[in-house]
């Protein structure tokens, strides 16, 4: 290897008996037991025991006494069998160490911000010394997985003919979903590039190029309202195909998860199942269903409608809906439990919440009961299937709010009754997406995906007289209740871009001014075309069973967009802005 390191602390073994090596690393634990001083070596690969013992080699004994934890040292000698008592099955190195006839001190360190090994050091100290961070296994392995993920896809996109190129980072800002990250531009005054939020139009045109079939690891850039586990700059598995249709890219996309997913020692085996958008959100509540428990939903739109209860009905004749969910085993739950449970659906965002309680003794209490008569009441037990013990909760609204309250209550209870398997792998794909959603605030119809998407073909006349019930040749890939991906088919062309531009109530000078030479592009012949995206923070974070996908990303931002590490973002001198032709509002502040 070289002069300071012969062999990784990690690749020794009793195979190495007598062989004189060399070792570099760090000193990560030092133990003295009667003048006898133990040193666990630990480098990338692993960790190794070096001994000296001043009966020995008193020169190196008196060396070892000089190092202290995280120093930087270099060791050389023979290895040995260690006695038979002192085995460490922990680690594939624990049958041998090493008596070292030299050492040095490559670097001194002094005495760390907080212990490698401790469990409990809160996530602001890792991230401002996050370089330390790093050393620590768990954190050193999430690394490892990543890279094995990454290897692991790009190996078999390579053997399925795919090339990787590279997109620019420098783009023009195309307003549409969450904001740009800006840069300004010093040369031309006044004007700003973007960072790319994703490869879309790129990946796009490089099918109008003729690459055929694309694939790239890719930093998007988002200026997202701060959440809890979004980055503000993430990577993904992006990907595009040319000549090919919906199956052509899920087949593509089921190969290359099974070989990420081997990486993580996890077997998966495609074909993974399809299930609509239509069929998921009425089962589960959400377009990322988590399947690895029961709990679904069940309609009783029709039983409310012919009952007396005014509040649903009212909500039924204004195009409302009116769904249930039966939660078994919590009929003892006491006024103040269920007064904990009308609050959490109020949060989810529910108006109200009903429901009917199933006792242990057979009694049935609702005060929905009073409004429905017999029949009416026997279907809802027959829908729910319900048993003594159960309790079935109602919501009422309009059907994307039902649903999303729903699904949440439902994830909610799993969790809580300890319904879901941890060891689990459940992966589908959710087709047959709305091609359109209304966004009030905007008072315009907007892209469920993006606005290059193309609408299903048996639903394209309804695009100007029915946009909400346009469904798009769009697919998401989830595992265990989350998105891992997603991506569509693409419209290739130009005269069904305009139409779908027109649905989302953009002007032809805002269509020519964001997306001109992109519509211009598709008029030198554009073949059919269809991608997907990745996250890979995200399934790096799922497989390795991390909390938050910072603990996959070797140099995060914390939950405010800011890096802890190195103070980003900071404040630009005068001169720097005055270079970019740019003011402040904000009031500097003097040092």
């Amino acid at each position: 290897m070289t002069k300071m390191k012969t062999y990784n602390c990690g690749e020794l073994n009793l195979n190495n008996i007598d062989e004189e090596v060399t070792l570099s690393g760090w000193a990560s634990c030092i133990r003295d037991l009667g003048g006898i001083v133990f040193i666990e070596l630990r480098d990338r690969s692993g960790f190794f025991q070096i001994v000296a013992d001043p009966q020995v080699n008193p020169d190196v004994h008196r060396a070892f006494e000089h190092i202290r934890t995280e120093y930087v040292i270099t060791v050389k000698g023979g290895i040995s069998r260690r006695p038979e008592e002192t085995y460490n099955e922990k680690y594939p190195t624990g049958q041998v160490e090493m008596y070292p006839s030299h050492v040095e001190i490559l670097s001194k360190a002094q005495a760390l911000p907080f212990v490698l090994d401790d469990c409990d050091v809160s996530e602001d100290v890792r991230l401002k010394y996050r370089y330390l961070d790093i050393r620590r296994e768990k954190m050193l392995n999430n690394l490892k997985l990543r890279h094995n993920i990454v290897t692991a896809a790009r190996n078999y996109l390579n053997s399925q003919g795919f090339l990787e190129v590279e997109t620019p980072i420098l783009i023009k800002t195309t307003p549409e979903g969450a904001r740009d990250y800006l840069v300004p531009s010093r040369v031309q005054e006044g004007k700003f590039y973007a960072l790319p939020q994703s490869p879309q139009i790129f990946k796009q045109l490089l099918m109008v190029g003729g690459i055929e079939r694309y694939y790239q690891i890719a930093k998007c850039f988002r200026d997202e309202d701060l959440r809890s586990d979004r980055q503000p700059e993430f990577t993904q598995i992006d990907l595009e195909m040319s000549f090919v249709e919906q199956q052509d890219v899920i087949e593509i996309v089921e190969g290359m998860l099974a070989e990420g997913f081997k990486a993580a020692g996890v077997e998966v085996q495609p074909p993974f199942v399809q299930m609509t958008y239509k069929e998921a959100t009425e089962r589960f509540g959400s377009d990322r269903p988590d399947t690895r428990f029961g709990l679904e939903l069940f309609d009783v739109t029709d039983i409310m409608e012919a009952s007396t209860f005014q509040a649903f009905k009212d909500v039924i004749a204004a195009g409302g809906t009116v769904r249930a969910v039966k939660i078994p085993g919590i009929a003892n739950y006491s006024r103040k439990d269920m007064d904990d449970v009308r609050n959490l659906a109020i949060s989810f965002g529910a108006k109200g919440l009903a429901w009917v309680t199933y006792m242990e003794d057979g009694e049935v209490k609702s005060p929905v009961f009073k409004f429905l008569d017999e029949n009416q009441i026997a279907e809802i037990q027959n829908r729910a299937d319900a048993q003594k013990g159960d309790i079935v909760f109602f919501v009422a609204d309009k059907p994307k709010i039902v649903f999303d309250v729903l699904g949440r209550f439902r994830l909610y209870f799993g969790k809580k009754l300890e319904m879901i398997d941890g060891n689990k792998h459940n992966l589908l794909w959710v087709v047959d997406f709305p091609m359109f959603e209304y966004n009030e605030e905007e008072d315009r119809y907007v892209s469920v995906h993006h606005p290059f998407t193309a609408p299903n073909p048996e639903d394209i006349d309804k695009m100007e007289s029915d946009p909400a019930n346009v469904r798009s040749i769009a697919y998401d890939i989830v595992y265990n209740g989350t998105e891992l991906g997603g991506g569509s088919v693409r419209i290739h062309s130009p005269e069904m871009q305009e139409r779908v531009f027109k649905a989302l109530g953009l002007s032809e000078e805002e269509t020519r001014t964001k997306f001109g030479f992109m519509v211009n592009a598709f008029k030198y012949g554009t073949p059919p075309h269809a991608g997907l995206a990745i996250g890979l923070d995200r399934f790096a974070a799922l497989l390795a069973g991390a909390e938050s996908i910072r603990d996959v990303i070797a140099f995060p931002k914390n939950s405010q967009a800011k890096d802890l590490m190195s103070d980003a973002p900071g404040e630009a001198s005068l001169q720097q802005m005055r270079e970019l032709h740019l003011k402040s509002t904000v009031k500097p502040i003097l040092h």
